[in-house]
């Protein structure tokens, strides 16, 4: 049985895809899978897959997924998944040689788990190189600047998370990105897959959901480096508006509530009761207008 089942989600990522799938062959955990989802590429992505899939010893398989956005595709790697873990690598990142070794490793050590991530470097495009940019990098680099270490080497997060008056201060994401985790497989039983409804929460709104039931172990060091480039997907979202946070904190109310500080409870309790206020002002003036409307029709 395999241990890990890398997954890439892929679309026209010849530029960077090289380079990626180069850290997968370096890795001193073997006993991997990789899983291929490809959405429609238009480019060389595929040339190079196949010639990486010649190149290695452990099984390379590759999907075609018809495009219906990128949570869409990352579920479709965990469908054809057959690791007991899943490890997600974009396909502009890439892993340390012993980044799968060292959270199977955590696994071992805390069978219990749900998710195991690590900390990130950058990989900064030398046209994305600006103030700017190293302003980002400031803000969150230290995702978990809020939590304290369990011991010199990791942090231990449980759902008490939610409950810090911090849980709503920035970074929103207390984990990390896709590239930076690994989870177990068959947590998506039991919580489901990725909410394809969403563009840009959708990874740590997913991490939640595993903290929820499962505690969380992030390495304090990085075991991935993460890059930064004008056409990653958080920029192009931007660059479109797309935009699902002002959602977030709908998802907290529904599904949330009961774990969050008090003060967090009054924040969204004071939010929806005036969003509910306002749809039955709206729908009292749909249901007058519609009784005026149909008497005019008589």
């Amino acid at each position: 049985m395999v241990d890990v089942s890398v997954c890439i989600p892929t679309y026209n990522g010849e530029k960077y895809l090289k380079e990626s799938l180069e850290s997968i062959k370096r890795q001193t955990f073997k006993n991997i899978e990789v899983i291929i989802s490809d959405d429609q590429s238009k480019d060389n992505t595929l040339k190079i897959v196949n010639e990486f899939k010649q190149e290695v010893d452990f099984p390379v398989n590759i999907y075609f997924h018809q495009p219906q956005g990128i949570g869409a595709n990352w579920n479709h790697c965990i469908e054809k998944a057959k690791g007991k873990y899943i490890k997600f690598l974009f396909q502009d990142d890439i892993l340390y040689h012993t980044c799968i070794e060292e959270m199977v490793e955590i696994y071992t050590n805390y069978p219990d788990l749900g998710l195991v991530a690590c900390k990130r470097d950058f990989i900064i495009d030398p046209n994305m190189k600006s103030e700017q940019t190293e302003e980002w990098i400031g803000k969150y680099k230290n995702l978990q600047i809020d939590y304290e270490l369990f011991n010199d080497s990791v942090y231990y997060l449980t759902n008490t998370v939610f409950a810090e008056k911090s849980f709503l201060a920035s970074p929103l994401n207390k984990i990390g990105e896709p590239s930076c985790v690994m989870f177990r497989r068959d947590i998506a039983k039991s919580i489901g897959l990725f909410d394809v409804r969403l563009k840009q929460i959708l990874d740590y709104e997913y991490w939640y959901r595993i903290l929820k039931h499962k505690s969380v172990i992030v390495i304090n060091k990085p075991l991935v480096a993460f890059r930064i480039h004008e056409n990653q997907a958080t920029n192009l979202n931007r660059a479109t508006e797309i935009n699902d946070y002002n959602i977030y904190h709908k998802i907290l109310y529904k599904d949330y509530f009961h774990y969050l500080h008090d003060s967090i409870k009054k924040s969204l309790d004071d939010e929806f009761s005036k969003r509910n206020m306002v749809k039955k002002y709206i729908l009292k003036k749909y249901k007058f207008l519609k009784s005026k409307l149909e008497k005019w029709l008589k």
